[in-house]
C-alpha cells in the first residue's frame, strides 16, 4: 500500500552585498542598504526524487516544482509552492499536484531567531475516501547554526484517519564551508496520532552549492526507519529507503 505523508523541504537562499568607498586618504565600508519594505521572490526547481520528511512522494522518481514568496520588513511573510506528486494516484485518487500555501512571522529575540506560521497542503481533485488536505501550525527557533522546528496538525494528517493532533519535530544545523558551499545535517521524528505503526524517524545530510545569480544545487543522502511493509509503492518499492537525492534550483 502507498502511505500518506509529505513535504516540503524547501530551503531559501539569501544573498548579501558589501560595498566600500575609497577616499584620497582613507577607505571606509559603505553603509548597508536599507531593508526594502516589500520583497518578492520566485523559484523553480527539479529534483531526482521528491522526499517529504524522508518519504518519497513520486515513487522515487523526479519531480518539478515552483514557488513564490512575499515578505514585509516587519517580519510578516506569505508564500505558495507547487510540485508534481504520484502518491495520491497510487492511493486510488487523482491528484497529480501538491499545492502549499503558507504565512507567518519571523523575528529575533536577542541572539535567538524565531519563525511561527500556518501551512496548508492542498491536493486538488484528490478523490480519496479521507481527504489528504492538511493544515499545520509550526514554530521554529534558531541559535547560530542550529534550528529546532515543531509542526502540529490541526486536521487529519495527509489522509490518515483520526490523526488530528499529529506532530513532527525537526532538528537541523547549517554549516558554511565557504565559497558558496554548505552542509546541513538533519534528523526528524514524525508522530501520527492513533496510527502509531506509521510513525518513524528520518535523517538526512545535504551538501549545497550556491553558484550565484540565483542558481543553486544540492545533493542529499536521505533515509528513514519507517516500516518497510507500510511505506511502499504499488510495485512494492520502499519509499523510505536510504538514497541519494540531487536537485537544481533557480531563484529570482
Amino acid at each position: 500500500m502507498i502511505t500518506n505523508t509529505h513535504i516540503l523541504a524547501r530551503s531559501l537562499l539569501a544573498a548579501g552585498l558589501l560595498g566600500a568607498s575609497v577616499g584620497a586618504f582613507a577607505q571606509a565600508a559603505a553603509a548597508p542598504a536599507p531593508t526594502p519594505e516589500h520583497s518578492f521572490s520566485f523559484n523553480a526547481a527539479v529534483t531526482s526524487d521528491y522526499r517529504y520528511r524522508g518519504i518519497a512522494q513520486t515513487r522515487l522518481k523526479p519531480a518539478i516544482s515552483a514557488g513564490a514568496d512575499y515578505s514585509h520588513s516587519s517580519g510578516l511573510y506569505v508564500g505558495t509552492w507547487l510540485t508534481t506528486i504520484k502518491w495520491v494516484k497510487d492511493a486510488g485518487g487523482d491528484a497529480p499536484l501538491e499545492w502549499d500555501v503558507y504565512g507567518g512571522y519571523k523575528g529575533t529575540a536577542g541572539p535567538i531567531g524565531y519563525d511561527v506560521g500556518l501551512l496548508r497542503y492542498q491536493y486538488p481533485n484528490a478523490k480519496l475516501a479521507i481527504s489528504p488536505n492538511t493544515t499545520e501550525i509550526y514554530g521554529a527557533v534558531t541559535y547560530e547554526m542550529f534550528t529546532a522546528k515543531y509542526s502540529h496538525s490541526l486536521t487529519n494528517l495527509f489522509g490518515f484517519d483520526d490523526s488530528k493532533g499529529s506532530g513532527y519535530l525537526d532538528l537541523s544545523a547549517s554549516f558554511d564551508l565557504g565559497d558558496g558551499w554548505s552542509v546541513v545535517p538533519h534528523i526528524g521524528r514524525q508522530w501520527i496520532r492513533h496510527n502509531s505503526a506509521f510513525s518513524y524517524t528520518d535523517y538526512a545530510v545535504t551538501l549545497n552549492k550556491d553558484f550565484g545569480n540565483g542558481l543553486s544545487a544540492s545533493a542529499a543522502v536521505i533515509g528513514t526507519n519507517a516500516d518497510k511493509a507500510l511505506y511502499v509503492t504499488p510495485s512494492g518499492r520502499f519509499t523510505g529507503k536510504t538514497g541519494l537525492v540531487v536537485g537544481l534550483k533557480y531563484s529570482f
